[in-house]
């Protein structure tokens, strides 16, 4: 234990540019924008400021505080209203820049690290971001009156403590090398916000926030309008020039997917990023695109992929045993729907970390095997001796074979066909809901749901109301639904929230599936305590691997490209980031065409 935390100590100075107070900080690497850059290379520092951005939401919201565990959350908060100690950069792993804090200084000993506002930070109705406001964000977040995800996301940040007016220090329970990173991404609101009320009802409250945008006006379940501060105070600062160009921008609501794509087409909205293949390939023609009015682009990307699929709820008795969960995989056909349904454009996912290096790939080795073995005697001996794969169904005959195979698993686990349908010893009939959010993922259960009935089982898939299905899936009040779990370029204490123990049962938390494994716990330790990016890759590859072979889900797909449809009048910057998201990258750096 002593020989680790030495370890620990040296390999992670490599983590950071220097323990003196610097302006920005890496894991792993030295940042690659310097002291005193001029702007982010992805966007254009002359944008034209003005004019107004549309967009549209799905479903309704009934809260404008994103940081509560109840109600559902307008969207463009988080982007437009609130900010952060220092800014991540689009074309890095995991470099952070200073923004709110004009630097970051971690103790020699890593267990603490100290912020310096900006004298120039103020939230929007003009009073300074103070230190007092940071600690007070952090302690509300934190709580019990909070979402539970900060709490396991900050478990390792100890306190804050208000050192001076503009300087505050976060110690830190223990030794963690993305901990001072993590803090630095911590969203700063005003105290004044909260005020007296009690924050868990505070929803309907206009928050006071530092970032470039304020709210203008809105309509509960249906739109919201926020406007540029002109007075905002970083407007020229290097992490934001050429950024939030745009005067006004509005959300409005659908709840119909079929009426949203028509409202982009009718120029209610401006901007649509397409998650649907189908509609892809076949609902976006009309006079709008043959003119040309509205553009529609394939945009590149390098983000992780990660893992989407049908998760199973492994607290339904139903789904205990990993032979039945394996043998409801193999009933689904992936290759008929990407061919039939999907028009070819998806890759199936076959990692939690799929479209990177750090998935699990051949059989274990090295480092990596060396890990493994501590555990040895816990796991299946398949994690060593078999590379897992998603069921293939693309060669003639495969799925047959996969149904046998899937029969058979059924029968190990005491499920046979009697009457008809698939039965235990008990005369328990096997079947199970489905619940969906969006309509369109109907035409994907169908054919699975074939499949299934030929084992026996009788699925029930249904598309519920968004707030219904928000409130089931924070209670895990479900069977099984769909869902994906996104990684960053270095994965770290966001895999306590999505695997680990200690939040299968916390009501919020993203372990959907409901995963208590000791082995799991110990990996996610060794991914959030890993020394250097290769012992990194190293843990998050075990990690992977451990996962695949629980059979915790049936993998989906994912693609590597962002599709997007717009009005065209407005411009981009010629250099796309490497790791973003469509929608947000049109309202951070495009802007409107001269007329």
């Amino acid at each position: 234990m002593i020989y680790r935390l030495i370890s620990l100590i040296l390999c992670s100075l490599l983590l950071c540019q220097s323990l003196s107070a610097a302006p920005s900080v890496a894991l792993g690497y030295t940042p690659k924008y310097s002291h005193g850059f001029k702007h982010f290379e992805y966007v254009n520092p002359q944008a034209k400021k003005g004019g107004s951005l549309t967009l549209s939401g799905f479903g309704n919201f009934d809260s404008l505080n994103p940081f509560l565990l109840k109600g559902a959350s307008v969207d463009g908060l988080s982007l437009l209203v609130f900010e952060t100690l220092m800014v991540q950069s689009l074309d890095e792993p995991y470099s952070l820049y200073a923004h709110l804090a004009e630097d970051i200084q971690l103790a020699t000993d890593r267990l603490s690290v100290t912020f310096r506002l900006n004298p120039r930070a103020q939230f929007s109705d003009g009073s300074p971001v103070l230190a007092s406001d940071v600690k007070f964000s952090f302690d509300t977040l934190k709580s019990d009156k909070a979402n539970p995800q900060y709490r396991f996301y900050w478990a390792d940040i100890k306190a804050a403590t208000v050192l001076a007016p503009r300087k505050i220090r976060f110690d830190f329970v223990r030794l963690n090398p993305e901990i001072h990173l993590i803090t630095a991404q911590m969203p700063v609101f005003a105290r004044k916000w909260v005020g007296a009320k009690a924050f868990e009802k505070l929803s309907r409250t206009k928050p006071i926030g530092s970032g470039p945008y304020t709210i203008k006006h809105y309509t509960l379940g249906k739109d919201i309008t926020y406007v540029r501060n002109p007075k905002y105070w970083a407007l020229d600062l290097n992490t934001r020039r050429g950024m939030f160009n745009f005067d006004r921008v509005t959300y409005k609501y659908y709840k119909d997917e079929t009426v949203q794509l028509e409202a982009l087409k009718a120029g209610e909205y401006d901007f649509r990023l397409e998650n649907y293949s189908k509609k892809w390939a076949k609902d976006y023609v009309g006079p709008q695109f043959d003119n040309n009015l509205i553009k529609k682009e394939s945009l590149p990307h390098k983000n992780i992929a990660g893992m989407q699929g049908f998760v199973f709820n492994t607290r339904r008795e139903l789904f205990k045993d990993k032979r039945v969960r394996k043998a409801l995989a193999l009933a689904f056909d992936f290759d008929w729907s990407n061919k039939n349904l999907f028009y070819g454009q998806y890759t199936r996912c076959n990692s939690y970390f799929s479209n990177s290096e750090l998935a699990a790939s051949s059989l274990p080795k090295g480092d990596e095997l060396r890990l493994l073995n501590k555990y040895r005697r816990q796991l299946d001996p398949a994690v060593f001796k078999e590379v897992w794969r998603p069921s293939e169904t693309g060669t003639a005959g495969s799925v047959r074979r996969n149904l046998r195979q899937a029969k058979a698993l059924l029968g190990e686990a005491g499920w046979h066909i009697r009457d008809g349908v698939l039965k235990n010893d008990q005369g328990r009939v096997f079947e199970f809901d489905v619940m969906l959010k969006q309509k369109g993922f109907e035409r994907i259960l169908a054919p699975y749901a074939h499949h299934l009935k030929k084992l026996g089982i009788n699925i029930r898939y249904r598309t519920v109301d968004v707030s219904l299905y928000i409130r089931s899936r924070r209670t895990f009040d479900f069977d099984l639904m769909v869902s994906s779990f996104p990684q960053s370029q270095s994965p770290g204490n966001e895999q306590y929230n999505y695997w680990h123990s200690r939040s299968a049962k916390q009501e919020g938390s993203r372990n959907l599936i409901g995963i208590k494994d000791p082995v799991i716990d110990a990996l996610i330790d060794e991914v959030v305590f890993a020394p250097n990016r290769k012992k990194l890759i190293t843990a998050v590859r075990a990690l992977d691997r451990v996962l695949l072979h629980g059979e915790y889900l049936v993998p989906n797909w994912y693609i590597n490209i962002h599709r997007v449809a717009y009005w065209d009048k407005f411009e981009q910057p010629k250099t796309l980031p490497i790791y973003y998201e469509a929608e947000s990258w049109a309202v951070t750096s495009w802007w409107h065409k001269e007329k």
